[in-house]
C-alpha cells in the first residue's frame, strides 16, 4: 500500500456552473491548472468551497471521473468524499479509490446530533473497510460551524491505532488556531494537519503544519506558494501581506468571494453562479471584492 503523503498549498477549489447548475467543466479544468501553475501544490475537489453537498451523487461522480481522466495529476489532489448517509459517502470514496485519487477527504456525517464518537468511529470504519486494499489515504474534515461537532482527540487516536496506513491527515477549517495546535502536536508524525488559511503558512514550521487547505488560495496561489516555498525563513513583508489578503477575503461570505475573485481573473462571469442556498456577493461585497482582485492584478 502507498502511504504516501500530501504536504504544501491546496486550493479549495470552486465549481462553476450553467444556469440549471450543472458544472462546466471545462471553465472548472481551466482553473484548476491556473492555481497549480501559480503556486499552489495540489486541490481539494468537491469540498466545501466547491459546493460539493449542494450536489446529488450522481453529479459529483461525473466530476470526480472527468477529473480523473484530465491531464491533472491525482496525485496532486485531494476529493472530497463525505456525505450524511454512510452508503453515499460509501459509493464515492470507492469511486475516488478505483479511480485513483491519492485522498478523500471526509466530512464526518453532519445531520444527526451529538454525534458520539462510538458513532463515529463505526462511520469511519465501515468507510474505510469498504475501500479494501486501494492505495487512497483518508483525510478528516474539521469544520464544526458546518457539521455540529469537533473530532475529539479520543477519536482521532482510536482511528489511527485501527487504520495507521489509511488515516493520513485533517483539514481544519474551525478557525480555532488553539485546536489545529493540539491536533497538530498530539498527533506530530502521524497525522498531517492542514489548516483552512494561507494565513497560518508563516507559522507552519514552527507550529508543525502540513501546509494548508483555502478557499481563498484560489485568488492568492503565487503568494502562498511563495511563502510555503520559504517557510524556514518567510520575509515579514510577504507575511503580512499574505494575512491581509486573507482577512479582506474572508471579510464576506468566502465560497462566493472565491468565485467573484475567479470571474475577475478570467473575465467569465458564469463563475458568478451559485447553487442556491448559497447566493452571490451583495453589491458593497462585491466592491470590497474587486478591491481585492485590483491587489491581485487581477482584470487589468
Amino acid at each position: 500500500m502507498s502511504n504516501q503523503t500530501l504536504s504544501g498549498v491546496f486550493a479549495a477549489v470552486p465549481t462553476p456552473v450553467a444556469p440549471d447548475h450543472s458544472p462546466e467543466l471545462a471553465l472548472f479544468m481551466e482553473h484548476c491548472e491556473w492555481v497549480l501553475d501559480n503556486g499552489c501544490d495540489g486541490l481539494n475537489v468537491l469540498g466545501s468551497t466547491g459546493e460539493a453537498s449542494s450536489f446529488p451523487g450522481s453529479v459529483r461522480a461525473a466530476i470526480m471521473r472527468d477529473v480523473a481522466a484530465s491531464t491533472l495529476a491525482r496525485s496532486q489532489l485531494m476529493v472530497g468524499t463525505g456525505t450524511p448517509a454512510l452508503a453515499d459517502t460509501i459509493e464515492l470514496t470507492r469511486l475516488a479509490a478505483e479511480l485513483g485519487f491519492d485522498a478523500a477527504l471526509v466530512l464526518p456525517p453532519f445531520y444527526y446530533a451529538p454525534v458520539t464518537d462510538d458513532g463515529l468511529f463505526e462511520y469511519f470504519r465501515q468507510v474505510i473497510d469498504a475501500v479494501g486494499a486501494s492505495d487512497i489515504g483518508i483525510y478528516l474534515y474539521n469544520f464544526p460551524q458546518m457539521t455540529g461537532l469537533s473530532f475529539s482527540t479520543g477519536f482521532v487516536e482510536r482511528l489511527l491505532a485501527a487504520y495507521p496506513d489509511r488515516v493520513r491527515g485533517m483539514k481544519d477549517s474551525s478557525g480555532d488556531l488553539g485546536y489545529t495546535d493540539m491536533m497538530a502536536t498530539t498527533f506530530a508524525g502521524s497525522l498531517d494537519v492542514f489548516p483552512g488559511s494561507e494565513a497560518t503558512l508563516p507559522d507552519a514550521v514552527a507550529k508543525g503544519y502540513a501546509g494548508c487547505i483555502s478557499a481563498s488560495v484560489n485568488a492568492t496561489a503565487r503568494l502562498a506558494g511563495a511563502v510555503w516555498r520559504s517557510r524556514e525563513d518567510v520575509a515579514a513583508e510577504d507575511a503580512d501581506s499574505l494575512r491581509s489578503l486573507r482577512t479582506a477575503i474572508q471579510s464576506v461570505p468566502i465560497v462566493a468571494a472565491a468565485k467573484h475573485l475567479t470571474a475577475a481573473r478570467t473575465g467569465k462571469d458564469t463563475w458568478l453562479r451559485m447553487v442556491p442556498p448559497l447566493t452571490a456577493l451583495s453589491d458593497a461585497q462585491q466592491q470590497q471584492m474587486q478591491t481585492v482582485a485590483s491587489e491581485l492584478g487581477f482584470g487589468t
